[in-house]
């Protein structure tokens, strides 16, 4: 009876969890005038998912959501790898340096964005894709750092001191020893930092225009003067969340591979 009651549970809390996300592809399913309908499935159509990509341009959108968070994620990445390991091995700055890191997060994105408006409409950066990926890879530089940090913390010392006792440079060690034992860690944070992108929106909202909008953006724009057009938003979710489905697999399938994964024990 403990064992029924546990899985009873543990079933109940996950038809909780999982029943919105379903609620939400069922309805992408099914016709405008049936999306509040309480039938499971009253009638199946597609439709939904041609209005997004033929009448919204929403396939446009998708794609500068992609070359935004990847681009973010390539440009922050080295910088925070370089950054994390100064402070992860040479304790650079001291912890003084680690918390003016960690506090840029602590600001919140409304008191930036104006700023960053006014001093992306000076350089031309405005309403373009580079321009909002130079955003996002600011935004998550620091983020990607403490994360980094954390990795490189991590690695065993040693792996170095061995690698510079056979005649490498510090920056030679780092580059041939620290890096390929800490690829796990570098792509869960640059997955991390994808999702963030991914689902950032105002600064999207604030930085793009009509054609360069991502999809949070492309979504938010579908509640028109006649309503939200549920069926339409709730396909765009759809589409919006696969690539957080695949990154969240990615991402666990590295951490469980541990930190000092290829090391000498």
């Amino acid at each position: 009876m403990k064992r029924f009651g546990l899985h009873l549970g543990l079933i109940l809390v996950s038809a909780v969890v999982l029943l919105p996300p379903l609620w939400v592809l069922r309805t992408s399913f099914v016709p405008e005038s049936m999306s509040y309908s309480t039938e499971v499935m009253p009638q199946f159509t597609t439709q939904n998912y041609v209005d997004l990509f033929t009448n919204n341009r929403f396939g446009s959108y998708y794609l500068n959501s992609l070359i935004v968070a990847l681009g973010s994620v390539i440009v922050a990445l080295p910088f925070a790898a370089m950054t994390g390991y100064a402070f992860a091995r040479f304790k650079t700055g001291g912890r003084t340096a680690r918390f003016l890191v960690l506090a840029t997060q602590m600001l919140p994105p409304v008191a930036i964005v104006l700023p960053a408006f006014a001093l992306f409409r000076v350089f031309g950066l405005t309403n373009s894709v580079p321009g909002l990926t130079l955003a996002y890879a600011a935004i998550n530089l620091p983020f990607l750092t403490w994360i980094l940090m954390g990795f490189f913390e991590g690695i065993p010392v040693d792996l170095e001191w061995a690698a510079q006792t056979d005649g490498a440079t510090p920056w030679g060690a780092f580059w041939r020893i620290v890096l390929p034992v800490s690829l796990p860690g570098i792509a869960a944070a640059g997955v991390l930092g994808f999702i963030l992108s991914w689902n950032e929106f105002l600064f999207a909202l604030v930085l793009t225009g009509p054609r360069t909008a991502t999809v949070p953006v492309a979504l938010a724009a579908l509640q028109t003067s006649n309503g939200v057009q549920i069926a339409k938003v709730s396909a765009g979710v759809v589409l919006a969340i696969l690539p957080l489905v695949v990154a969240s697999r990615f991402i666990q399938r590295f951490i469980v591979q541990g930190l000092t994964f290829g090391s000498v024990k």
